[in-house]
């Protein structure tokens, strides 16, 4: 089914179910892993005048802080955890959007596709680690996320969060 089946000489890629463009300032949902378990809490709060989500583990601990960045020429979206923080915007590349993550301690990321399908994929220097699809799911308004194993797995997370959010606005 996703992109990393074909590869047995690893861990397998790690499965999530998101919920659908549902969430707003002041709501919180849940990330499930493939057994339906819940492992991530994306909290929305409203804090200043800024869009601000906190993804957090599933006893309520703070993984990352997801923050719009206001007043910039482009949208953009900020991501901070465990001391490095990382800036997602949308490329001016093209007529079709794409997305660029810069960490502050790697290599930029990009995404392409179909965001407002929520069919993409996102990669670092041209290899695929993670791919974003609703065909894994059959539940409505929900996607699926699946992420390489060695991958950072809420920041990647985090970056779906992001793209999401500035997708449909």
């Amino acid at each position: 089914m996703g992109l990393f089946r074909h590869h047995d000489d690893g861990p397998a890629p790690r499965r999530y179910q998101m919920r659908e463009k549902l969430l707003a300032i002041g709501d919180d949902y849940w990330i499930e892993n493939e057994q339906g378990e819940k492992v991530y809490k994306v909290n929305g709060k409203a804090i200043r005048f800024r869009d601000t989500f906190i993804l957090e583990d599933n006893s309520g601990g703070e993984l990352a802080k997801i923050q719009e960045k206001k007043l910039s020429v482009r949208d953009k979206m900020k991501i901070e955890w465990g001391g490095t923080e990382a800036v997602v915007h949308k490329a001016l590349v093209g007529i079709r959007d794409r997305f660029v993550i810069d960490p502050d301690n790697g290599e930029k990321l990009h995404a392409h596709g179909n965001f407002v399908d929520h069919e993409y994929e996102i990669e670092r220097d041209g290899t695929t680690i993670a791919t974003i699809s609703k065909k894994w799911f059959r539940v409505r308004d929900t996607y699926g996320v699946e992420i390489a194993p060695d991958e950072n797995q809420p920041f990647i997370l985090s970056v779906t969060v992001c793209i999401d959010e500035m997708a449909r606005g």
